[in-house]
């Protein structure tokens, strides 16, 4: 069976792409210049369109362990840089902010561009905060990032308040009352479970897989998945090589450890300055992603030499198409057809798997799935009838809708 039906009848609608953040970290926010040819990054224009993406959701990610007050402004660099991405590009791109402007804009030939805050620590704690990104178009916001906050427990973070407190489920239920769709990719388990106990909208992962494929945190266990399908929410399977592959966990479990025996420092901070007025291009140093194990596309740096002798005797393993359909296939099987969804992370981590290298991989992936026996139908559901049906729910069960009426409208 050939995919190309299936694109041209649903075009992938992506959720999750961190290219604001890399535009910030690799170009000081210019967003000219992007329309093909910038290997640095995973996404061009270019690359999106043979990829067949009809629909993404932008991430507006900043680092979840900036000062609550600096994630704020942060965060609003970031919408403004969508905004000035989709103004530099009106014939590729058109600003959405609901399920009808995606489709008239895939109607359009243009690729609409959604927004997502990765992080609840960009809301300050505020629901007047959440209220006004909401105004300006944000359309989901993740619970949190790598660091809890102080309403909500992360996947990566010592549990703090078991899941979500009382704070936490009033924000859950204002971004459901308002119809910002509930993110809980990066959350614990026990915020998962708290967050579908008192959800009346269906939730969404922007980018997380299995975890009964590959056993990492970042995914979702089955029992979630299970309720993801009573929810009638979707799970949107991610392409990141540590949450894809057991193997590269593995490693990347050993690496830190050999790092750590060796005592090695901490690479430097990898979130630069944003440019001041009236200056331009990249105010801080060069990012290093974290370190050369992780990172963004373009941002890798040579490994110290004392680390060179564990890495030449242990080579990095790679992801695979085939693994990361193994994660599609194992949602389909527990959440069922209508619950899955893509959200690759491209832009947001330093290498994916053979085959998905940048955005033009989507239909790769389809052909995979194809060959697996997937139908149109089901492809056309996983690459974006899905996700348009949980934001077109979330839509209609907002008491109060805050996103602002569609330009085209």
């Amino acid at each position: 069976m050939t995919v190309e039906p299936a694109l041209r009848a649903m075009p992938v609608i992506d959720g999750h792409n961190d290219l604001p953040m890399a535009l910030r970290a690799r170009a000081g926010y210019r967003v000219t210049g992007l329309a093909a040819d910038r290997p640095e990054f995973h996404t061009d224009i270019a690359r999106l369109r043979a990829g067949g993406v009809g629909g993404q959701f932008w991430s507006v990610y900043v680092p979840s362990d900036l000062s609550e007050p600096e994630a704020v402004v942060a965060t609003m660099e970031q919408i403004d840089a969508v905004y000035r991405l989709v103004a530099e590009y009106p014939d590729d791109l058109a600003v959405a902010y609901s399920a009808d402007d995606v489709e008239a804009a895939i109607a359009g030939g243009r690729i609409g561009s959604l927004i997502g805050i990765e992080g609840g620590h960009s809301l300050a704690t505020s629901l007047g905060v959440l209220r006004a990104f909401a105004r300006l178009g944000v359309r989901y916001v993740t619970l949190t990032h790598n660091h809890n906050t102080s309403w909500a427990d992360s996947a990566a973070d010592v549990p703090g308040v078991g899941g979500l407190d009382d704070e936490g489920r009033a924000i859950v239920a204002e971004m459901q009352r308002i119809g910002v769709l509930v993110d809980l990719s990066h959350v614990a388990a026990t915020t998962m479970h708290a967050a579908l106990d008192v959800a009346t909208a269906p939730v969404i992962f922007s980018h997380s897989s299995a975890r009964a494929v590959a056993d990492h945190r970042r995914n979702a266990a089955d029992d979630v998945l299970i309720r993801l399908r009573d929810n009638g929410g979707v799970c949107m399977a991610t392409f990141v090589p540590l949450f894809v592959s057991a193997e590269v966990a593995a490693w990347a479990e050993a690496a830190d450890a050999e790092w750590a025996r060796l005592g090695l420092p901490p690479a430097p901070d990898s979130w630069p300055a944003a440019p001041r007025p009236g200056r331009e291009g990249v105010t801080g140093p060069a990012p290093a992603g974290g370190s050369f194990l992780s990172g963004l596309p373009g941002t890798e740096v040579a490994p110290p030499e004392p680390f060179k002798p564990w890495l030449a005797a242990n080579p990095r393993p790679e992801a695979t198409i085939s693994q990361v359909a193994d994660h599609v296939d194992h949602l389909r099987e527990v959440a069922g057809p209508d619950h899955v969804g893509l959200g690759g992370d491209y832009d947001g981590c330093d290498r994916l798997p053979r085959g998905l290298e940048d955005v033009s991989g989507y239909p790769r992936l389809l052909e995979e799935l194809a060959g697996r026996g997937w139908s149109q139908d089901d492809l056309e559901k996983l690459t974006g009838r899905n996700i348009l049906r949980v934001l077109r729910a979330a839509e209609e069960a907002a008491e109060e809708p805050l996103w602002p009426m569609s330009p085209a409208r």
